[in-house]
């Protein structure tokens, strides 16, 4: 057989060979109350024809979003990757490489890094960026941990428009640190004052731009405040497109960019893997978490790429290091890199005003259906509804009728009653004209 090739005398053998009498004697250190006493409710083994059915069949039940209107996006979006940024992610130069530690015989890999890095640099504003990391949560509490040294201080101030999974990442990573992070409550109104819950123990404000119900701020009077009080402003971007329209973090005042990179490159495949960027300004180059690559000369004095900056524990002494994030998002930022060098500057603003365009026409459409009222004054891609009814009923209802209607905030914040009719959409450049009727439709009769 093509996966269990071993006979049962080649098992005896193997056996024999370690002093044990039979395959239940490998897990005699397992407590008896924890081990099946017969074989899990599986089909018996298949040829790999039959297995391909099998699991096709099983993937057929998922509504995709390939396959259905899809309105989803609070922190993931679909976006149109271009083929050949698939095709080339694959070639076997990079979909093998592994971490680029001898630069001789890295220099393509290290080169897509450094272009990483100079993009991220260039669309949030910042002076420099790393060679990425995990996603944008892990990337935000790394930017939390970084404002703690720089400013030697101990509490993170978090924005009550922060996507609540990212709030929990944090709150998770400072669980068993000196650290702590705290701020708003759920910002269902839009109306938080983040500047008045800054103290001199402050280290940083974290704050989502578009918010986690798509709303659109100035972060420059927070910069400025935060700045006032000596602490630093940590601006998170969920959906990186948006950076192709809004004015960027850095030239708002952030002092530190976490962002999810996903919507550039990355389809969504039902979760991930997702895609970390982080960039900050010079003056904090060397508290920054991962990686950098830099622009050197060889021998010869040709042009080359090294690893310059490394502040993890397994380059530098253990109580140096700034973070122990082992492993980037590499192939990810290689496709991050191809869509956008694909796209150029002038693409990538054209791709951002067609978003925001199709949500501006999206909102106004179901602003006039009875029981609809779009909460925000302002957004990129994304917005929230209130609806006349509870919203996770009405997303079950779009889904049975074959449309992926937005998440309910309630979904989100679990026991709060404001969320409880809110929904939230996002738009992008895939949702069709027939996608917006089909959930027009659906909205209107379901809430009729």
């Amino acid at each position: 057989m093509r996966y269990l090739p071993h006979n049962e005398g080649e098992r005896a053998a193997m056996l024999a060979a370690i002093g044990v009498g039979g395959i239940d004697d490998l897990y005699v250190d397992v407590p008896e109350d924890v081990r099946l006493d017969a074989l899990i409710d599986l089909p018996a083994h298949q040829g790999e024809l039959e297995v391909e059915r099998a699991i096709a069949g099983l993937a057929a039940k998922n509504m995709s979003a390939a396959t259905s209107p899809f309105f989803i996006g609070a922190g993931a979006y679909r976006h149109h990757v271009p083929a050949s940024a698939d095709h080339l992610i694959q070639r076997s130069e990079f979909l093998t490489a592994y971490t680029p530690y001898q630069p001789e015989v890295s220099q393509g890999t290290l080169k897509a890094l450094f272009e990483f890095q100079t993009q991220v640099a260039m669309i949030t504003g910042m002076d420099v960026a790393n060679a990425s990391m995990y996603d944008g949560a892990t990337s935000t509490a790394e930017a939390v941990l970084m404002a703690a040294r720089v400013t030697r201080r101990k509490r993170a101030v978090l924005s009550g428009g922060l996507h609540p999974q990212y709030r929990d990442v944090v709150q998770t990573m400072l669980r068993y640190t000196e650290f702590s992070a705290d701020g708003a409550a759920v910002d269902f109104a839009g109306d938080e004052d983040l500047a008045a819950l800054i103290d001199d123990d402050t280290a940083c404000v974290v704050v989502q731009n578009p918010d986690v119900f798509g709303r659109l701020r100035d972060l420059s009077p927070l910069a400025e405040a935060a700045h006032a009080k000596g602490a630093l402003l940590v601006a998170v971007v969920n959906e990186i497109v948006s950076l192709g329209a809004v004015v960027p973090p850095g030239d708002m005042g952030a002092d530190i960019v976490a962002a999810e990179g996903q919507s550039l490159g990355n389809p969504l495949t039902f979760g991930g893997p997702h895609l970390g960027l982080f960039a900050c300004r010079d003056k904090h180059v060397r508290q920054m978490p991962g990686r950098l690559c830099g622009e050197t000369v060889d021998a010869a004095g040709r042009r080359g790429f090294v690893l310059t900056l490394s502040t993890r524990e397994q380059h530098i002494r253990r109580e140096k290091a700034t973070s122990n994030i082992c492993t980037s998002s590499g192939l990810c930022g290689l496709a991050f890199t191809i869509h956008l060098a694909l796209l150029g500057d002038v693409g990538f603003r054209h791709l951002a005003r067609l978003n925001h365009a199709r949500a501006v026409a999206l909102a106004d459409r179901l602003a006039a259906l009875p029981g609809v009222e779009v909460v925000n004054e302002s957004f990129f891609n994304e917005f929230t509804l209130r609806l006349s009814r509870d919203a996770g009923e009405v997303v079950s209802a779009l889904a049975a009728a074959g449309v992926l209607g937005g998440v309910p905030a309630a979904r989100l914040f679990p026991g709060e009653a404001a969320a409880a009719n809110l929904l939230i959409l996002a738009t992008t450049e895939t949702v069709s004209d027939g996608d917006v009727d089909r959930l027009e439709a659906g909205l209107k009769e379901v809430l009729s």
